[in-house]
């Protein structure tokens, strides 16, 4: 059964690539940009319903369609701008160019809707979410600051660990398997403020868009999920400014032209200031963050543009003058976009990536650094050979250097010694290609590899251990001790000490149903050679980064997705259904009492173990009216197990299964924005966890006159269900003002009816009573916020 099915894939390829062959084409090409600002616009919709056919723009506006020669009605679709829709003849290669106008406020348009949706029915991608930066600054937030972060936990699948908790967590899986991008660099720690808000400034940001299943194989690296953000490229038309003032911070965003409609520049930057308000209450106290975003654009020809985008983020935190932390983001990115025909379109990117952490602790007298620090090669082509076969194809190539910490003394007579952990460094390369493949008009595929290699490379000292093995069992105790090193041994830079190589293959369709529904499939391999060590529940600032090698080994993901698309009445309503299952090996584990802070030897405190998620995952929208909003549900698993490495050992937790630290059985979300009127608007979300997996004691023995407390298996109790609504109002004072400047203010109510939500539950002895008691942390009750938006 299973070879007459590839044989009837195969005559599909031969019979469609014959057809193509058989007529002859013309291509049509060009860009689509905001007209007021010559902004290039991603996802833009073109389609040619005659022909039941259509495409998309790319990361740079840039769009290619093959077609018969002929007649034909095109129309252009964009969320937010009015429809275009134009008669063309092709009789040869054109080059087109479309501006399209922002949609008044009054206007409904609905003329291709159902046109597009059927575009997107038709396509193999799943998996993916996409939200507008205007959905993203609709949205309540905690202390009126709008996060990027925040909103996309909104979506079914995305959660994170907790109120005041940074990173998110994808289908079960750890914060540090999301790769995170802003302008295609790597951005290492997302979270101001130690997670209360995230990194990205809202007015700078272009285009949002989450990868959780069937990713394309020109990503690779991390093992659940693709967050790839795009900065805007500013107004080449006219100047123009934009920002806020809240109650935590401030932001200011310029942008212009430096040749009119040829070059660009953005400005951008914000920061908070609370810390200010802070001597008024007598506090020597520090906590502030700050961001900087820039972006140079410019077409050179109708071939070639180049930009050079950049962002610097840093926290700082101080208590008086006896501790000091800083830490934070530096990208820059060069790229190149060049035009090699009206049908292979190419980006190169150089790009420096840096994330910094220091801490300065003048009561003891020594100042502590560490980072990752990596540069980038990137060689992208999207080749349009017909309307019905698409390439994607590229390389990629990553040199890392690792500081996992450094000690100096910071005064004279500290009475601390300089001590540096050993630098560690590696190599990553990759090689890709992808294919979008419409075999019938019902039948859609997308397959591809992507090629990836791993290289360590020579460090000044490592550890050698007697039969290779850094950790050893305790059959006596039935515990896993740190072994001692019998050696050390010293590489050159260019000594590769350990290799890596991966195929990972990847694999979507899509089967149209009908006009209105379709169901798609996708299974995709990734490797991660980078692992985040941290033994809390969600990553902080002094967490380290460590590269894959010899004892360490790179963790390997395969997922399965399976899901039913449908829209209702003209798209006003959509639903996905998604199920998903997924493998990881070589999931760190921790033995038990595992110190992670400056150690030397990380190799003797962690062992490889394994994961698994499954899940299903629902997304009801509703798309237009005054009402819109969505529903998200998800129900899933997240668990992971160390088994023994022979007979004789126990493994972690007895080598069972158990609850990964970002287990939640259930999540709810509800998010909604109302229209009342041109000056007035509304919106809330509403949101219902499952609590978070701990481990509590269960008994306690008293040793010498020291309590000693037992525990239960790892992550077999939980928290208390996590619930709470946020609300919303949008205020615009002349929305028909014709003057350029415009304002409005955002009041808001975080946590409406007071909910004490558990961010822990530690356990202590009641010195009144004497008995033991737990004690709840709350980070946020009810918090009321009010910003004042402008833009001219």
């Amino acid at each position: 059964m299973m070879k007459n099915l590839m044989l009837k894939i195969l005559l599909l390829l031969f019979l469609s690539t014959n057809a193509f062959l058989a007529q002859e084409k013309v291509t049509l090409s060009g860009t689509i940009s905001d007209s007021s600002s010559n902004e290039t616009l991603i996802g833009v919709n073109i389609i040619l319903p005659d022909l039941q056919t259509g495409t998309m723009t790319n990361e740079y506006g840039f769009y290619s369609i093959t077609l018969p020669k002929g007649t034909y009605k095109i129309q252009i679709s964009y969320l937010g701008f009015q429809s275009i829709v134009e008669t063309i003849n092709l009789n040869s290669d054109q080059t087109k160019n479309f501006k399209l106008n922002e949609a008044a406020e009054s206007l409904d348009e609905v003329i291709i809707k159902q046109d597009v949706e059927k575009l997107n029915i038709k396509k193999p991608q799943m998996s993916v979410n996409a939200l507008s930066i205007n959905t993203i600054k609709q949205m309540p937030v905690v202390l009126g600051e709008v996060d990027v972060i925040k909103s996309i936990t909104l979506l079914p699948g995305v959660t994170n660990a907790g109120e005041g908790s940074s990173g998110f967590n994808v289908r079960g899986g750890a914060a540090d398997q999301n790769l995170i991008l802003l302008d295609e660099a790597t951005i290492f720690n997302s979270s101001h403020l130690f997670g209360f808000f995230s990194v990205f400034y809202p007015d700078a940001i272009k285009d949002i868009k989450l990868y959780k299943g069937g990713i394309p194989a020109k990503y690779g690296g991390r093992v659940s999920s693709v967050l790839d953000i795009y900065q805007k490229e500013g107004n080449s038309s006219s100047f123009h400014m934009n920002g806020g003032i809240g109650l935590i911070s401030s932001r200011l965003l310029a942008e212009g032209p430096i040749k009119k409609d040829k070059g660009s520049f953005l400005f951008g930057g914000r920061s908070s200031y609370a810390h200010l308000f802070l001597p008024l209450f007598d506090l020597d106290n520090e906590a502030y963050f700050y961001d900087l975003n820039t972006k140079l654009s410019y077409r050179l020809n109708d071939k070639n543009s180049i930009f050079l985008s950049g962002y610097f983020g840093r926290d700082v935190f101080t208590i008086q003058d006896s501790f000091a932390n800083t830490y934070g983001n530096s990208v820059v990115n060069f790229r190149w976009n060049h035009l090699f025909s009206d049908k292979l379109f190419s980006n190169l990117s150089l790009i420096y990536s840096d994330y910094y952490y220091g801490l300065d602790l003048n009561f003891v007298g020594f100042e502590w650094e560490s980072g990752i620090r990596n540069f980038n090669l990137k060689y992208d082509f999207k080749h349009y050979i017909s309307n019905n076969f698409k390439l994607e194809y590229g390389l990629n190539s990553i040199y890392y250097k690792f500081n996992p910490g450094e000690i100096n003394p910071n005064t004279p007579d500290s009475g601390i010694n300089p001590f540096k952990l050993i630098d560690k460094y590696a190599f990553e390369n990759a090689v890709y290609i992808d294919a979008e493949h419409k075999l019938s008009d019902r039948l859609s595929l997308s397959y591809g590899a992507r090629f990836s290699t791993f290289h360590r490379l020579g460090q000044n000292e490592q550890n050698i251990y007697a039969n290779n093995n850094p950790v050893i069992f305790d059959e006596d105790t039935g515990t896993y001790l740190k072994a001692e090193p019998i050696g050390t041994e010293t590489f050159d830079r260019s000594d590769v000490i350990a290799s890596f190589a991966n195929i990972e293959p990847r694999f979507a369709l899509a089967y149209q149903l009908n006009d209105d529904s379709s169901i798609k499939a996708s299974y995709n391999r990734m490797s991660q050679y980078l692992h985040l060590l941290s033994n809390t529940n969600s990553p902080t600032p002094l967490d380290v980064w460590t590269p894959s090698g010899e004892f360490v080994k790179p963790q390997l993901l395969d997922q399965v997705a399976i899901g039913y698309f449908r829209t209702f009445k003209d798209n006003r309503y959509s639903l996905e259904v998604e199920s998903f299952y997924k493998t990881i090996q070589n999931r760190i584990d921790y033995i038990d009492g595992a110190n992670l802070i400056a150690n030397n030897a990380i190799e003797q405190v962690i062992l490889n173990g394994e994961a698994r998620a499954y899940g299903l995952e629902v997304l009801l929208r509703k798309n237009e009216g005054k009402l819109k909003g969505w529903l998200a549900y998800t129900l899933s698993k997240s668990e992971q197990r160390t088994p023994g490495r022979n007979s004789l050992e126990s493994g972690i937790n007895n080598g069972e299964w158990y609850s990964t630290p970002f287990d939640k059985t259930h999540d709810i979300s509800l998010t909604a924005s109302y229209e009342l009127s041109k000056k007035w608007s509304f919106s809330s979300n509403f949101l219902f966890q499952t609590g978070l997996p701990v481990t509590f004691p269960n008994a306690q023995y008293e040793y010498n006159g020291i309590i000693v407390p037992s525990f239960e298996a790892r992550n077999s109790s939980r928290l208390p269900s996590y619930h709470r609504l946020d609300l919303a109002v949008n205020y615009r004072p002349k929305p028909n003002s014709t003057k350029k400047f415009k304002s409005e203010w955002v009041f808001g109510i975080y946590n409406v009816y007071n909910r004490r939500n558990a961010a822990s539950i530690s356990f202590r002895e009641n010195r009144m009573s004497g008995r033991n008691e737990a004690v709840r942390l709350a980070i946020f009750g009810a918090v009321p916020s009010v910003s004042y938006n402008f833009k001219f």
